[in-house]
């Protein structure tokens, strides 16, 4: 280790936070890659006594440097809680399952009993699961009462992997007759799906003693939806309900909102972005009115509610003294609903508080992983362009990912559509005009994506042809498209408008 490599890092340990049984290297953007770099930061470990949490998060470990931390954490049985998010910044995937691995052995080891695992904003993935899945599973994680992997990317491989180690947790707890007692659990942002979500909703359920679920942006859809709505109703405690941008559609919503029926604790709900649309609001409205008396946040903003809907939401908070937040922003009031609206929350003496207010920015990643016409406006004016810069345009395949993501969310209403074209011009005007790009590729591409073209790969179809054929109709009027691909898309012609699949081998794009 370079000399000035080790000044910069005394600079930095000198800086570290100790009190209150807790060590802090948070945000010292250390580089452990190897035992020597560890050094200092083992050191200060080995002299702390009465270490109760250990924060690790905004600096890089290595497996070396993971390994003789490790070492160094084994004689810390009174170690309970783990802040060790971000902590694998430029890491290989591969390198962070070893590094789990041995920290989570040392904690076993040790004999130490958690309280709270935060590995959250580590992109590790499945596999990543593996590497905790012991520590989960051991006597260390029987006393845990807070879980956060946010923004992981375990994707619903990790999350059946988590499911299973939780419940294992959960029997083996019980049969040393205190059984694991999960409060908080966190999982935003890791593309858990249906699949995901449901085998966590079996563990939720057997766990029971659940106070906050946080569960963002997953790609959870009704079936999903349905199975956590089922799950929570065995939690009596839960105060927090986080699942926001997800597609609950009218039956996860109406799901939803007889689970809520039985819950007594609830503080927040926050379901914006989940598209519960009219049906789904007044569902919940229902719920909300016949109890809820601890409700604290309602979020129901971009679900593509209706006026009367909406003010059946609005209604139903009336005697909600412990009310902090109602927001209904961007759904579908018009100027006459918004002013209803503000009339009735005026009449409750709570409109300075509840009237909707801005939701959080969107970025190009999260409209592309989960579009929503909500969404793509929220990117604001610069939407054509961001997307245009941010899709790599010498891969085909990521050109028409993201021309489909975009033409999903395309309507027939103004602000949507004039969005959607802009968009496309922009991405396919970049893409066309590239001496790289290979046009006959990309439509080769699209139609198979379209499930107008078998492929010799398993490819799942879009749901709906509406958005995409609307899109090409804008495209093929434009400057940048390419007239030799009229002809192509003038033989696929009888199939768009009976919307049905033309087995046609893709090699016989070339005679066309």
């Amino acid at each position: 280790m370079a000399s000035e490599d080790i000044t910069k890092l005394a600079e930095s340990l000198a800086k570290t936070k100790v009190g209150g049984g807790q060590l802090s290297f948070k945000g010292q953007s250390l580089k452990l890659n190897t035992a020597e770099d560890a050094e200092e930061v083992i050191k200060q470990i080995k002299e702390f006594d009465g270490l109760e949490a250990l924060r690790l998060e905004g600096n890089t470990v290595g497996v070396e440097a993971a390994k003789v931390i490790a070492k160094a954490l084994e004689k810390k049985s009174e170690l309970k809680r783990c802040h060790w998010s971000d902590m694998f910044t430029g890491r290989l995937r591969s390198e962070i399952p070893p590094a789990l691995i041995s920290l989570g052995d040392a904690l076993i080891t040790a004999g130490a009993q958690l309280v709270e695992l935060d590995l959250s904003d580590n992109a590790f993935g499945p596999d990543g699961v593996r590497g905790f899945e012991a520590l989960l599973k051991s006597p260390a994680c029987y006393t845990l009462q807070e879980l956060k992997l946010n923004n992981c990317g375990m994707g619903i491989g990790g999350g059946k992997i988590l499911a299973a180690a939780l419940k294992e947790c959960h029997r083996k707890s019980s049969a040393q007759g205190k059984p694991l007692a999960l409060k908080i659990f966190v999982a935003g942002r890791n593309r858990l799906e249906n699949d995901g979500a449901t085998a966590l909703a079996e563990a939720f359920g057997i766990i029971g003693t659940l106070e906050e679920v946080h569960m963002p942006q997953n790609g959870i859809n009704h079936p999903g939806i349905t199975a956590l709505a089922q799950a929570f109703a065995i939690n009596p405690l839960l105060k927090v309900i986080n699942l926001n941008d997800n597609t609950f559609t009218e039956k996860g919503a109406v799901a939803m909102a007889e689970t809520l029926k039985a819950l007594r604790q609830i503080e927040v709900i926050n379901f914006g972005d989940c598209l519960v649309r009219s049906k789904g609001a007044v569902a919940i409205a229902d719920a909300v009115k016949e109890g809820l008396h601890k409700l604290k946040e309602l979020n129901l903003s971009f679900c593509e509610i209706k006026r009367d809907a909406a003010l059946t939401v609005a209604e139903a908070i009336e005697d909600k003294a412990e009310l902090e937040k109602l927001d209904l922003n961007g759904n579908c009031l018009g100027e006459e609903g918004c002013e209803q609206l503000q009339e009735i929350l005026e009449g409750f003496n709570m409109a300075a508080d509840s009237t909707p207010v801005p939701s959080p920015p969107v970025d190009v990643a999260t409209f592309l992983a989960f579009p929503s016409p909500e969404k793509l406006l929220r990117l604001g004016p610069k939407c054509s362009v961001l997307i245009a810069q941010q899709t790599d345009t010498s891969d085909v395949e990521k050109v028409v990912t993201a021309l489909l993501r975009i033409s999903s969310v395309f309507k027939d209403e103004a602000p949507v559509k004039t969005a959607v074209h802009e968009t496309t011009d922009a991405l396919m005007r970049k893409a066309f005009t590239s001496a790289t790009f290979n046009s006959d590729a990309f439509i080769t591409s699209l139609l198979i994506h379209m499930g107008l073209l078998k492929s010799e790969e398993k490819i799942k179809a879009v749901p709906s042809l509406y958005g995409i054929l609307m899109t090409l109709n804008h495209m093929v009027q434009q400057d940048y498209f390419p007239k030799s691909l009229a002809p192509v898309l003038s033989a696929f012609k009888r199939c768009f408008e009976l919307k049905e699949t033309c087995w046609v081998s893709s090699h016989c794009l070339s005679e066309l």
